[in-house]
């Protein structure tokens, strides 16, 4: 029994043992097992130094302002007289074509024929007058057309007033009368019996009225005589101008002319006889008004009216005959409007169709003369950088027959970079060389930048100028910034992080603690003031000798704990 409980005892002391061995070993290497459970970061000191912000970059030289040389025409080639690279000056021949008729010039005289063909049916359209074909030939201009037109449309203005006016004063008169005849017809007339004397005014009011409208018919044919004798002196005007008045259609307008005269001194004759005859009417009217009123004992009040009434009468007559007038004229007016309109439109189409046989001839001119011996020969005088065409094939409009470089012309290059380094560049920066040594006198400046096509939201297309001694295919090595700067605080690329506060870094801070030393990840927000392939200038609170995180294992926060790299 007693053997037992020694065992028992021997058994826990020993495992004591073992426990508090355990223990302390776990103590003494926590800190070891706790740092490999942590991200390991790199780190490097804050320094100051310089900072040469250059992008460098490969571009192929281009032709800055290429001459296309084109033709319109589809021709056979049959040979290349240069070779890119080639000189050539003003005239020299670039490429032979074959001796043959092209397509185009087909095209031409088909366009040719179809414009005389054309112009002949025009002719033969019944609308189409002698006078229109005179104007067609003289080129008489649309501002002519346009001045005789203005001058219809202002008569035909003054024309309107001229007979609204009359029409106002003839209603105007009518209703006097109409009140007149009602008064006359309300005043008592107790006088004795008058029929004879009052048939004798009543037969003299119808003659009053049937010289009056004798007057109107007379005074009508004399308006429509005199316009006649004026439309044809227009036309006698017009033509004179155009012709010099040697023309059948002068000829024949004069003889009109000759007898429209004598109808407007006939219509004149027998206006002046209508009014004669109408003032005999009223003289009658008038003394058989009176042996009336001298009848009537009382009838004073009646006479009177009576008399007022035929004056208006009269007025009122007269007012008629000019309305009518005013209208026949205004009519004539529209009529000799829409002839002349007529006659411009016809004109001016006839010439329009003349214009364009005339282009039409003048291509097939110039097209049947490159049939023969043809040639492409160089506009300017530059350098070749583009032949587009060989032996066989044909020319396409499409597509130019050759590119020269003009002379004292620079070139272009262009390259690719990221948004980030287009923001330390400016338009304007000289570029350097790579190989400066091979190039003689070249010189590379920054033109433009732009979003890239390719990736616009990613990258920007630097463009730059480029002279000296370099050919069109060439490529070139630059690089391209700002110049050399030192600065104070300078950090690896790699250390600068960024989220929606800004760019900032973090910086490794030692804390102490009974199983020795901590390594906890700080961030500190800072500027970035220059950069180039490798490293990155800053201001922040930083005083300068503070470890920076470059790179680590895991994603580290600020303010978490973090295992140096050499630890």
């Amino acid at each position: 029994m007693s053997e037992n409980g020694s065992k028992k005892r021997e058994w826990v002391k020993t495992a004591a043992i073992v426990f508090l061995a355990v223990l302390l070993v776990l103590t003494f290497f926590s800190n070891t097992i706790q740092n490999y459970s942590l991200p390991e970061v790199a780190t490097q000191y804050v320094m100051s130094g310089t900072i040469t912000a250059k992008i460098r970059g490969t571009g192929t030289i281009e032709s800055g302002d290429p001459y296309e040389v084109k033709v319109t025409e589809t021709r056979k080639v049959t040979g290349v007289a240069v070779h890119v690279g080639d000189t050539v000056q003003k005239g020299d021949v670039l490429v032979y074509l074959d001796d043959a008729e092209s397509d185009e010039l087909k095209a031409a005289r088909e366009a040719l024929d179809k414009a005389k063909d054309d112009y002949d049916k025009a002719l033969l359209t019944a609308e189409v007058k002698a006078t229109d074909i005179q104007a067609a030939e003289s080129n008489i201009s649309a501002d002519v057309y346009r001045q005789q037109i203005n001058a219809y449309q202002q008569q035909i203005a003054e024309a309107e007033q001229k007979k609204k006016k009359w029409d106002e004063e003839y209603k105007r008169l009518d209703q006097i009368v109409t009140d007149f005849q009602t008064q006359i017809s309300v005043t008592p007339d107790n006088t004795e019996d008058v029929s004879e004397e009052a048939k004798a005014v009543e037969n003299a009011q119808k003659a009053v009225n049937d010289a009056t409208n004798n007057q109107t018919t007379a005074l009508n044919a004399k308006t429509a005589a005199e316009n006649r004798v004026s439309e044809i002196e227009a036309k006698m005007e017009y033509l004179a101008s155009v012709s010099s008045g040697d023309s059948d259609e002068y000829r024949t307008l004069a003889a009109k002319l000759e007898t429209a005269r004598s109808s407007v001194l006939t219509a004149t004759a027998n206006y002046n006889t209508a009014t004669e005859t109408l003032a005999n009417a009223n003289l009658q009217l008038t003394k058989a008004q009176q042996a009336l009123d001298s009848k009537k004992g009382n009838s004073g009040t009646i006479t009177s009216l009576t008399s007022q009434m035929n004056n208006y009468i009269l007025a009122r007559n007269n007012a008629k005959k000019e309305l009518d007038a005013a209208e026949i004229d205004r009519k004539d007016k529209e009529d000799a409007l829409t002839e002349l309109i007529s006659q411009s439109g016809n004109a001016h189409t006839l010439m329009s169709l003349q214009e364009t046989i005339a282009k039409a001839q003048e291509l097939v001119d110039e097209l049947t003369e490159k049939c023969i011996d043809a040639t492409i020969t160089a506009d300017i005088a530059g350098t070749v950088t583009a032949i587009n065409v060989t032996a066989g094939n044909s020319t396409s409009a499409a597509t130019p027959v050759a590119v020269l470089q003009p002379e004292g012309k620079g070139y272009t290059m262009s390259f690719s970079v990221t948004n980030e380094q287009a923001k330390r560049l400016s338009v304007g920066d000289k570029a350097d060389l790579v190989n400066a040594w091979r190039y003689d006198d070249v010189d590379v400046t920054l033109s433009s930048i732009k979003p890239d096509t390719t990736e616009p939201g990613q990258k920007k297309l630097l463009t730059f100028n480029v002279s000296g001694s370099v050919t069109a295919g060439q490529t070139l090595n630059v690089s391209v910034g700002q110049k050399s700067a030192n600065f104070d605080l300078i950090v690896p690329n790699s250390a600068i992080r960024e989220d929606n506060n800004g760019k900032f870094i973090l910086i490794v801070e030692s804390k102490s603690s009974p199983l020795g030393n901590r390594y906890v990840a700080s961030r500190v927000d800072v500027e970035v003031l220059a950069s180039d392939d490798t490293q990155t200038a800053i201001s922040g609170g930083l005083y300068g000798y503070e470890y920076v995180i470059t790179t680590s294992s895991a994603p580290v926060e600020a303010g978490k704990l973090v295992r140096l790299a050499d630890n």
